[in-house]
């Protein structure tokens, strides 16, 4: 099946206002914007859940946790270049988006904590142990940021499975992020 990288011109009616909103935030019209302006609900859903999940109490570091976590465990070609660029602009330590992108340990027991409940949020669909619960909690997390990671995932499931199935191209300003999965 093949999915078209729609422009502000090209997009359904519906669309056209969501795609001229992405290019004001980002100075241009991400692929996957682009591929998903084909059904406008789902543009207009993922924008919702990105501006959600940036309102969360997460700082900067532990978005970049919980994003790339996922994107690295859906082995997403696209979201993880993108969510490294992200990271850089949101001046999160490089060494910390590389250890997400190597799965590599996590600079502190906090965010590794962070790291460990969304990924085993990920692999057993919401199902979390006691004892990966108890760490979480001693980490200094709550309800509200388990919750929160809730939100997240929702955000990187639609992103990252339409990149799979639509072989989104990764953009320009994101090839120098380039990623393979281990």
């Amino acid at each position: 099946m093949k999915f078209t990288l729609h422009t502000i011109e090209s997009a359904p009616e519906a669309s056209k206002p969501l795609l001229e909103k992405s290019h004001q935030a980002f100075g241009n019209l991400p692929g996957l914007h682009q591929v998903m302006a084909e059904a406008p609900a789902v543009l207009a859903a993922y924008q919702q859940l990105h501006e959600l999940f940036l309102q969360t109490s997460f700082n900067a570091e532990e978005l970049t946790v919980v994003w790339q976590t996922i994107n690295v465990e859906h082995k997403c070609h696209y979201c993880v270049p993108a969510h490294t660029a992200i990271a850089h602009m949101m001046k999160v330590d490089p060494a910390l988006t590389e250890a997400l992108r190597n799965g590599d340990p996590m600079p502190n027991a906090k965010l590794q904590a962070l790291h460990d409940t969304t990924l085993e949020m990920v692999r057993n669909r919401g199902h979390i142990s006691e004892e990966q619960l108890a760490a979480f909690e001693a980490a200094g997390y709550g309800p509200q940021q388990l919750l929160e990671i809730t939100l997240g995932l929702s955000q990187k499931v639609m992103s990252n499975y339409i990149n799979h199935f639509a072989e989104t191209p990764v953009d320009k300003a994101f090839q120098q992020y380039a990623w393979t999965p281990n």
